[in-house]
């Protein structure tokens, strides 16, 4: 965390990048997207903006984790008193807590260009967490990602791809019934879809129980996966 003090860049990803693409989505293309209605736009949009917010947040974990080999921090690490573990934990919990800077500051943004919480504080709350659950289970496999690949540019290039379509494939931005149905099918089974439907829900109204659930499940599952294979690679590396 107290790298924020001498790189405050680092918060752009994650602060000012998110208001970036609303402003785009919702004055440039939304017109095309939504027709004449730019006030059901931004209700079904600002959600996930939020959760692309987490999935640009947790795609800089394993590109730092791997400037922080090429520079050679991590061997100062491995001379310390301290569990493997430590070192990726660390790397995480600074990552989601950037995140959720980032994640309270949009949220403050939507409401300042006319997004509207229908449901209450406490389903707002849990929007929030729950996009911090996603975001942390993404931060694991992009740290083995970055324990995985020796040169950051390619972690980066790597970490931007394998996220493009569960970004893109998903009711991020667009609702799914519009599109084909190969990549409908798709879209409806990405766990990015699940975690974006259980955010804009629970901010704007409608079924919770089956997307949250799904979300969870997801996230767990992940980092079941991943947090053991980060760890031995970190290991071994």
């Amino acid at each position: 965390m107290l790298q924020l003090r001498g790189d405050p860049g680092q918060l752009l990803d994650s602060v000012v990048m998110p208001m970036v693409f609303t402003l785009i989505f919702l004055y440039v293309f939304g017109g095309a997207i939504w027709g004449d209605r730019p006030g059901d736009y931004r209700q079904f949009l600002l959600p996930g903006i939020m959760v692309q917010t987490l999935m640009f947040a947790s795609r800089s974990t394993g590109y730092l984790l791997a400037v922080d080999f090429d520079n050679g921090v991590m061997d100062r690490f491995r001379s310390l008193p301290i569990a493997r573990s430590a070192v990726l934990t660390g790397r995480i919990v600074a990552d989601m807590s950037r995140l959720l800077l980032g994640q309270v500051a949009m949220l403050f943004f939507a409401l300042a260009i006319g997004f509207r919480v229908e449901t209450n504080f406490l389903f707002a709350v849990a929007a929030v967490l729950l996009t911090l659950l996603y975001g942390t289970a993404l931060a694991w496999v992009s740290a083995f990602i970055g324990l995985t690949i020796r040169s950051p540019n390619t972690v980066q290039s790597v970490g931007f791809l394998w996220m493009i379509p569960f970004q893109f494939g998903s009711s991020m931005l667009v609702p799914t019934s519009t599109m084909p149905g190969w990549l409908r099918a798709f879209a409806e089974a990405n766990p990015t879809t699940l975690v974006t439907d259980a955010c804009r829900n629970l901010l704007a109204g409608g079924p919770i129980a089956g997307p949250v659930l799904g979300t969870v499940l997801w996230s767990v599952g992940l980092m079941c996966f991943a947090v053991p294979l980060a760890i031995s690679r970190y290991r071994r590396r």
